[in-house]
């Protein structure tokens, strides 16, 4: 693999919209070429062509997959496909952002209920939601596609510690994901690695539109948040620049809050 000098990459795992799509731009803007995962049928592609033309008119190389990011076989043909491009242009994955939003929406256990959680759509909202962090970062690092000063970060939710709901397999997701980077800050510390999960506030972004009574929620957290708005996420995504940057290696294992100072008010 050629390495040329100063050409970063980030690789985003939910690229099409919401904080992934505007870390796409964002990591774009700071200089970064930018590789995107995302899941989107004919309604919804172009969302994620949007993001591809607006790098590239930055001047940045882009490239999109339209896959399951959970898929053992789809994740081994990107990477192969990723390790060609980097091969060809230059550089390393400095970047790797977990932002992946696709769980079941459904109580666990009320008797009440209409429709109950299933094990296999709990299964499948762990696997997608927390678990492929694992898999994606352990073959970016085993494949040298991510080296000394490479960043993870992995975007977690309010929902990991506070019950709602129809959030109840989505929480556990989050909880696990949470888990997952600590982990992962302590076995790739040596390598120079550092990991950290990204807890945001409140944000209007098509995940949050599927959860039940999501406008109460947005009322709610512009009413609190001290700043006098919700988190935009272009909020997040500039604060990801910042994250990534040299002088903030020393930074690992945390829940880090991006949220105007929402999560503190009582």
């Amino acid at each position: 693999m050629s390495d040329a000098p100063g050409r970063r990459w980030i690789l985003v795992l939910g690229a099409s919209s919401g904080f992934g799509g505007a870390s796409c731009l964002a990591f774009a803007e700071a200089g970064y070429d930018v590789l995107g995962v995302h899941l989107d049928r004919k309604g919804t592609l172009p969302l994620a062509t949007a993001v591809v033309e607006q790098v590239r008119a930055m001047g940045r190389q882009c490239h999109f997959f339209n896959v399951n990011a959970a898929d053992e076989e789809r994740r081994e043909e990107v990477l192969d496909q990723v390790a060609a491009l980097l091969a060809e242009h230059g550089g390393t994955i400095q970047v790797l952002l977990h932002s992946l939003a696709f769980g079941s929406l459904v109580q666990m256990a009320d008797p009440e209920a209409k429709h109950l959680l299933q094990p296999r759509q709990l299964t499948m909202t762990l696997e997608v939601m927390a678990h492929s962090l694992i898999w994606w970062s352990r073959d970016l690092v085993q494949r040298k596609l991510m080296i000394r000063d490479g960043r993870i970060f992995a975007m977690t939710s309010f929902g990991s510690v506070v019950a709602a709901p129809t959030y109840g397999a989505v929480s556990a997701a989050k909880s696990a994901l949470e888990s997952h980077i600590r982990q992962l800050a302590v076995e790739l510390g040596r390598h120079g690695v550092r990991a950290n999960s990204i807890m945001a506030g409140v944000t209007d972004t098509p995940a949050l539109r599927k959860i039940p009574d999501h406008e109460h929620m947005l009322s709610e957290a512009s009413r609190r948040n001290p700043s006098g708005r919700i988190t935009t996420p272009e909020d997040v995504a500039a604060a990801l620049v910042d994250l990534a940057r040299p002088g903030l290696h020393w930074m690992t294992g945390n829940v880090i809050r991006i949220d105007g100072g929402e999560g503190v008010v009582a």
